[in-house]
């Protein structure tokens, strides 16, 4: 993969994303969830997007799908190929350039069969395409003809995985694919995701198992509070806390069970009550005064990028 030359598959620039809400008051108000996120994925590779709950993974995947809830209000850019992705656009390229592994196994349709709902509208049926995808990832030849309801939660997971790795899209976004397989089935399921991604397709991968991001992902982009922090080759985090920019990249390294299971105190600002500055500012062991007014940008350093005013 070259970085350099390739037009990303998805690049997203100083996005934001704003509800209008109500408070008890029956005031309305806008409640930023995401500023200043940017992210790119390119052909031939796997970007994962970590982060603990709340940081913006999940609404990144529906903004980039078309598929936030009609309060929203976006900001900065979202490009496929190099052009922007108007509603239009994302409704024409949807399920068919880019597809959603989504997190919800309620996305499968309760009153229709798995085969035909892995299937979709391909002409010829992908019959045989669907169950060698289905072997590799565990699930016998019957689950085709079987209902959602007589699904487990790791049979349904692993179905939303092969409704993505039957289609023939070029950017694969998975929101936490793994939750509830058995580690050999996870591994398989990102396994073939690299092996798409040699094809020349572009994966993003939403996930908590970071463990499992090393081992696969090219890159690791680290999400706090809506906005990246940190984004960095998977081999700086397999190298450990020397090789990462951030503190909160560092602190995340340290919280792996196999790394000494050290706590974070602090948590994550809220919505609507983020502090002004550097979001992780009240958390970072190394903040200077100008870090709690002033909201550093992203830069590049040592060969990845972070958003850290000190970092060297």
């Amino acid at each position: 993969m070259n970085t350099t030359n390739d037009t990303p598959l998805l690049r997203v620039s100083d996005f934001s994303v704003s509800f209008q809400m109500y408070d008890s008051a029956l005031e309305q108000k806008e409640l930023k969830v995401i500023s200043d996120l940017s992210l790119t994925v390119y052909p031939g590779e796997i970007v994962a997007v970590a982060g603990s709950s709340g940081s913006g993974k999940s609404l990144l995947a529906s903004a980039v799908l078309g598929l936030l809830p009609n309060n929203a209000s976006i900001g900065g850019t979202i490009a496929y190929r190099g052009e922007i992705l108007s509603p239009q656009r994302q409704k024409a390229l949807r399920g068919k350039e880019i597809a959603l592994v989504p997190q919800s196994v309620a996305y499968l349709d309760p009153l229709m069969k798995i085969g035909p709902q892995v299937d979709g509208t391909k002409k010829p049926l992908p019959t045989q395409k669907r169950r060698k995808i289905f072997s590799r990832l565990g699930l016998p030849e019957k689950t085709e003809r079987l209902y959602p309801f007589a699904l487990s939660g790791g049979m349904a997971r692993r179905v939303l995985v092969s409704t993505a790795l039957i289609s023939d899209a070029n950017l694969i976004i998975a929101d936490e694919p793994t939750p509830g397989m058995t580690l050999e089935q996870a591994l398989e399921a990102l396994t073939i995701f690299r092996e798409m991604a040699k094809e020349g397709k572009g994966i993003l991968l939403i996930t908590h198992d970071i463990d499992l991001a090393f081992a696969f992902a090219d890159r690791i982009a680290v999400f706090y509070a809506g906005t990246t922090l940190e984004i960095a080759p998977s081999k700086d985090f397999q190298t450990g806390p020397e090789a990462l920019r951030h503190p909160y990249s560092q602190a995340l390294w340290r919280a792996l069970p196999q790394n000494g299971f050290v706590p974070l105190s602090g948590f994550q600002p809220y919505a609507g009550h983020l502090p002004a500055g550097c979001l992780f500012a009240p958390r970072c062991p190394y903040k200077r005064e100008r870090c709690e007014k002033e909201a550093p940008s992203m830069r590049n350093v040592r060969g990845g990028e972070v958003r850290c005013f000190y970092v060297t």
